[in-house]
């Protein structure tokens, strides 16, 4: 398997939502509620072999990432009505300081139709909600990268810039193309680098399609 150029997180690397569901992907995840987790090893190569088998991800002798089946993918994060997330969009951080503008999931630099431009703005209770439209052709993966940077732009803070390090997802249904569903995030923990992050997607009647908990390791 490779991870194509297109679903980058930093410009030289896969999105880690993306990447990690890709790998759980070839370890059996689906849309069926199954948990599985991911931990990422170092930064994930764009448009390299990568083999997965018995649990490990390589690029020849380089151990990519791991992946396992997991007992849960964490507590869902409250709802948040569309119009409340629509509204907390406008606040996105990522506007005016993003260390990735070209990101896959979050970045602003990418255009409608390409990336899935999903922006998270904080809320006065401490989460992040942003509107999201399902793009065509979507996938497992694509629901573990709209879990991603939701999570991570609530411990994401000026000046200190996180990435993902381990995240376990359940997917429980793939929403339709061109459905608005609504993309929540909070922040759990904190201990020292690390980040505590949990993510919930809604789709349009409310329901949940998938959630799940991350840490985000802080760049020293």
């Amino acid at each position: 398997m490779q991870i194509p150029a297109r679903f980058n997180g930093p410009p030289a690397s896969g999105n880690g939502g993306w990447s990690a569901g890709a790998f759980a992907v070839a370890a059996g995840a689906r849309d069926d509620g199954r948990a599985f987790e991911v931990t990422l090893r170092v930064p994930p190569p764009l448009a390299t072999p990568l083999h997965v088998a018995d649990g490990k991800v390589t690029a020849g002798a380089t151990l990519i990432a791991e992946v396992a089946a997991a007992d849960d993918a964490g507590d869902p994060v409250e709802k948040v009505p569309l119009a409340e997330a629509v509204a907390a969009s406008r606040a996105y951080l990522g506007f005016v300081d993003h260390p990735f503008p070209t990101c896959y999931v979050c970045g602003p630099d990418r255009a409608e139709g390409d990336g899935l431009r999903i922006f998270s703005g904080p809320r006065p209770d401490g989460r992040t909600a942003a509107p999201w439209t399902v793009p065509a052709g979507r996938t497992v993966e694509t629901m573990w990268a709209a879990l991603d940077c939701p999570g991570g732009w609530a411990a994401l803070q000026p000046g200190r810039t996180y990435l993902l390090g381990r995240i376990a997802a359940a997917v429980d249904a793939l929403p339709a193309p061109g459905a608005t569903c609504v993309v929540v995030g909070a922040a759990t923990a904190f201990a020292g680098r690390k980040a505590m992050v949990n993510s919930t997607v809604y789709g349009p009647d409310g329901t949940r399609v998938a959630t799940a908990r991350a840490t985000w390791i802080a760049l020293s």
